[in-house]
């Protein structure tokens, strides 16, 4: 039966979590605020724009809510107003993974908000410079589509603050510019790079003869190509990366891809050059670096961003290497003043330096980590895997006892950097990764990473190198993100993807073939990457191999396969023979992300896919129930311009699917009928990787580290009835009662000192409050991940705003009421202040929310807390009664609990579970004696808490009277001194037994430490 799209509102209170890691991924783009020195930014490749105002030691996203684009290319500050801020989006490095951008951006307000200014379909964006005087004057330097001709591209410009545009460069439909430089001491004179550039699947072309270096001495009116002026290199020329010198007019420097590359220098403007360094590091891999800065007060100081960062002091002649954070290097900006302060990206992340570069801030302090394929182990707490690209692999905890996740809690399982990850799944400290491009051993590089012992033995299924070879030239093919997987029906067999099926059964000792080549081989994509001028032949276009591959759940041998050149093929006898099922509507030479067997079916299977390195960004989803000899489309009304990279199915919902996308996630309640956004608070950034463990939903961004959807309870619940409901309780999910849920409540009132003091152990993280739209304050860590929330999870649905507070109460499985929660009521003054302030149990305490639609509420599993001691004159509770006395209730044993909403008279409760931690030993028995004394202990204790409050009730008449006794004095002094007396006399004996029962002289918590405990 067809769902159409639920109403946003009705999944609305679903929270998405970053776990990190905060490990940054790569940054071709950075800008520093020419004003204030603390100040920077940096655009991640699919992580949006990020700013610091404390030099690089924390970095927050000013993007988000914004862009419709992750992907960010270009940044610049205006000189002339440090508020304002151009962002070009979609990067110009096109690896295999780059994502696509949709024009410009522009700040006026230092980040806090955006514009889209349009030129949506440049999608790469190199360079942004805008005039030093006038920050409304501003140009692009627009590549293009990356992956096919389009005619929006070239050198755009606007004298209006980017409101219109007009372009003033154009070479051809498949050349862009990519770099773009302004004379600082006369903003006339610009000089702009033109590549020619192509790339699909199977190749990367870099040259052209629309490849060129341009200049114009207008502003941009007319331009004027000096590609072949004099001391330039002669023929086709590839990438080139320009700077013009701010510290000597005419001095212009060139980093030029051709067949006489080099760094080449012009000091009358560009009309004479001479090539001043042949240096081959300056300039590997052009396509990916060539770029060159200019120092801002050293006219003979130039900077080169490759693998490595080079610096020159003599004019180009000699290079030293100057150590970064991270290998890769693509972006440089200069302190136009202080040519010490740097901002720098690379492919690690952005870092500033205040001393030229000799120390940097760190980069694991940014979650812009990009992953491709991830796994869970079954630990508890689970723990995800993944390869991040540009860097090692990582085992990222999905919870810790530590009050967030830092970088100290998770670790570099093998290195990868590209490929599948597979966790044994009997024994989490084995992992198998794909690190193709990254690592000794050649073609198809696979280790086998022991955690214990920490180290790494290649199983490569074969020992070849590829570096330099033509794919069709090799004996087996394995592509850049090549599938390996456990069998779900035996822990010793493992199997590896190449152009074939490989299987083995000792821990990939040896390997055999189970298939034939189930590509299409044809030679045509075989070929070696590169060209006109260099070959890359690095593994990343290996085509014609197997991109995914999954072992049916239900049935040992039944193997279903896809392929990076658009095939499906399955074998059901254990790979003895092989049919192609491939959809008949799947268009040649698309790349097939996942098959996913459905957890309830067979038969049925899904299939998701893509071609948007053949110009195509249309999604392509696909559904059999009968082994692949008929598909359906279920596509739906998924927007036409996402990328579809992979689906998962429920496996206790049937019906309901979730596909990754460039964007984000998707949800299907009727089976890929029909689509809608799972967003929330999930930032707009690619998902290359969906996983789901128990409850939870667990994405493998490419851009911003990992993400869990905690709870999938009321996406599996919800209904037609549930949604037309005037109110609909969802039975909570299990919970465990374990630390990872309840530290942060223990130790007093949120937790904040046991928080503190356990963050002390692990590692520095750096935070922000904020009110939820509950109205509850939580903390925002801005270099650590976070945690899960800190209790039983509840979900209920409004249909209206109800007239009345609405109600939650706690009941044991008995029935007992634990504890009740309302919506906020209405203020309203009190009709007798006194009162109010004498009754501790009339404060209100944690509010549920009460909006249209779903609403959360996280139960915290404890019982009321003991009554606290208020303070004597505001009838307040003591600053100290939270945090030095220990006044909270015991938390509840493992066991059945229900839950009760009422809602305008009507009630609905539903059962849920408590469970034990499963790595604690204690029996049901010993958590029921330790809830017994906990409730004891916490009854003695309010009974104390009150006999304080009684002391101090009676404290505060007695001050009234002996104030009466003042006004008394002069019509009856005999009376106002007996009364005086007698009102001391008796304080005098209530404070020896206050101070016995409570420390009166702490102001503060820290004063425990000067007075003793009571």
């Amino acid at each position: 039966m067809s769902t159409p799209p639920y109403d946003p509102s009705l999944l609305q209170s679903l929270k998405w979590r970053c776990i990190g890691p905060t490990r940054g991924g790569r940054v071709v783009a950075v800008a520093g605020d020419p004003s204030n020195a603390m100040t920077a930014y940096f655009g991640a490749v699919a992580g949006g724009v990020w700013k610091t105002t404390d030099g690089g030691t924390y970095w927050e996203n000013v993007s988000d809510g914004y862009f419709n684009s992750s992907s960010i290319g270009a940044l610049a500050v205006a000189d002339a107003d440090p508020n304002v801020i151009y962002a070009g989006t979609g990067e110009t490095t096109i690896r295999t993974d780059v994502s696509y951008g949709d024009g410009v951006y522009k700040s006026t307000d230092a980040g806090k908000t955006w514009t889209h200014l349009g030129l949506d379909d440049t999608r790469h964006i190199g360079e942004i410079r805008i005039h030093p005087q006038n920050p409304d004057l501003v140009y692009v330097a627009a590549l293009g589509h990356a992956f096919g001709p389009n005619e929006e591209r070239g050198v755009y410009r606007s004298h209006n603050g980017g409101q219109t545009w007009e372009k003033v460069l154009y070479c051809s439909d498949k050349a862009g510019a990519v770099d773009l430089s302004m004379d600082p001491n006369n903003p006339r004179l610009l000089y702009a790079a033109v590549w020619e550039a192509y790339r699909n699947f199977w190749t990367l072309s870099s040259g052209g003869p629309d490849s060129g270096l341009f200049k114009s001495t207008d502003g941009g009116d007319t331009w004027t190509e000096i590609s072949d002026n004099e001391g330039l290199p002669k023929g086709i020329k590839g990438k080139i990366g320009v700077t013009a010198s701010p510290a000597q007019s005419g001095r212009v420097w060139a980093i030029v891809e051709a067949e006489d590359a080099g760094l080449y220098r012009s000091d009358d403007g560009g009309d004479k050059w001479k090539l001043v360094s042949d240096n081959r590091d300056l300039i590997h891999r052009p396509w990916y670096y060539c770029h060159v800065f200019a120092d801002t007060q050293h006219a003979d100081t130039v900077y080169i961003t490759n693998l490595k960062m080079w610096k020159s002091t003599d004019g180009g002649r000699h290079f030293d290497e100057m150590t970064t954070p991270h290998g890769d290097n693509h972006d440089l900006w200069i302190d136009p003043r202080d040519p010490r302060r740097l901002v720098q990206g690379n492919d690690g992340g952005a870092c500033v330096s205040f001393n030229g570069g000799h120390t940097w801030s760190t980069i694991y302090n940014q979650p812009t980590a990009q992953f491709y394929r991830i796994d869970i182990d079954n630990q508890f707490p689970y723990c995800v895997y993944a390869t991040q690209q540009d860097n090692a692999s990582v085992c990222v905890p999905s919870a810790t006892e530590y009050g967030a996740i830092t970088w100290s809690h998770c670790y570099s399982a093998g290195t990868g950097e590209s490929g599948f990850i597979a966790v044994h799944p009997q024994n989490a400290d084995i992992v198998y990764i794909g690190a193709i491009g990254s690592s000794p051993g050649g073609n198809g590089v696979l280790q086998r990473y022991d955690h214990k012992t920490k180290q790494i033995r290649l199983v490569n299924v074969w020992p070849e190198e590829y570096f330099g070879w033509a794919p069709k030239d090799l004996k087996y093919r394995f592509a850049w993100t090549f599938p390996i997987a456990f069998s779900p029906h035996g822990t010793n067999v493992l199997y590896a993807g190449g152009n074939m099926l490989f299987r083995s059964t000792d821990e990939g000792s040896s390997w055999q073939a189970i298939s034939p080549d189930l590509s299409r081989a044809d030679e045509s994509t075989l070929g070696v990457s590169g060209g006109p001028l260099n070959k890359d032949a690095s593994g990343a276009e290996h085509y014609g191999t197997l991109s995914t591959f999954v072992e049916s759940l239900h049935q040992q041998g039944v193997f279903w396969a896809g392929t990076d050149d658009g095939l499906v093929h399955l074998s059901r006898d254990g790979g003895q023979n092989w049919h192609n099922i491939t959809p008949p509507e799947l268009p040649e030479w698309s790349y097939v992300g996942s098959v996913e067997v459905s957890p309830h079916d067979p038969a049925c299977a899904y299939v998701a896919a893509t071609r948007y390195k053949l110009d195509d960004y249309r999604p392509y989803l696909y559904k059999t129930a009968d082994y692949g000899q008929t598909w359906n489309n279920i596509t739906g009304d998924i927007p036409q311009d996402e990328i579809t990279r992979v689906l998962r199915a429920d496996p206790v919902q049937p019906g309901l699917l979730y596909v990754g996308s460039e964007t984000g996630v998707f949800v299907s309640f009727d089976d890929g009928q029909h689509w809608q956004v799972l967003r929330n608070n999930l930032p707009i950034t690619p998902v290359y990787d969906l996983k789901i463990k128990d409850d939870d939903l667990v994405a493998g961004t490419h851009g911003r580290s990992f993400w869990i959807l905690d709870d999938l309870t009321p996406l599996r619940a919800l209904n037609a009835d549930a949604a037309q409901s005037a109110a609909h309780l969802f039975a909570p999910r299990p919970t465990y009662r374990s630390p990872l849920h309840w530290s942060a409540n223990l130790f007093g009132g949120n937790g904040e000192g046991r928080k503190n003091y356990m963050l002390g152990l692990g590692a520095h993280a750096g935070y922000y409050q904020e009110k939820t739209p509950e109205g509850e304050t939580v903390r925002r860590y801005l270099d650590a991940g976070e945690n899960p929330p800190p209790g039983a999870i509840v979900y209920y649905l409004l249909e209206q705003e109800p007239d009345a507070p609405i109600e939650l109460t706690f009941l044991d499985a008995a029935g007992e009421e634990i504890s009740s929660f309302t919506s906020k009521p209405e203020e309203k003054e009190s009709e007798d202040k006194e009162d109010e302030e004498d009754k501790e149990e009339d404060k209100p305490g944690r509010y549920i929310p009460a909006r249209v639609g779903l609403n959360r509420f996280v139960w915290n599993m404890f019982y009321p807390d003991a009554d606290k001691v208020v303070d004597g004159k505001k009838g307040a509770p003591s600053p100290l009664s939270s945090q030095a006395q220990g006044d909270n209730g015991p938390l509840s044993p493992p066991g059945t609990y229900q839950v009760r909403l009422t809602v305008g008279g009507q009630t609905s409760t539903q059962s849920f579970e408590l469970r034990k931690d499963p790595r604690v030993d204690a029996t049901q028995q010993d958590f029921d004696a330790q809830f017994e004394l906990w409730t004891k202990v916490r009854d003695k204790l309010s009974k104390t808490n009150n006999a304080v409050n009684h002391i101090r009730r009676l404290q505060r008449q007695l001050e009234e009277w002996s104030q009466r006794a003042k006004e008394l004095q002069a019509t009856d002094s005999e009376t106002a001194q007996q009364i005086a007396s007698q009102a001391k006399e008796l304080r005098d004996k209530l404070k020896p037994i206050e101070n016995e029962l409570i420390q009166t002289e702490e102001a503060t918590p820290a004063d425990r430490l000067r007075h003793p405990a009571r």
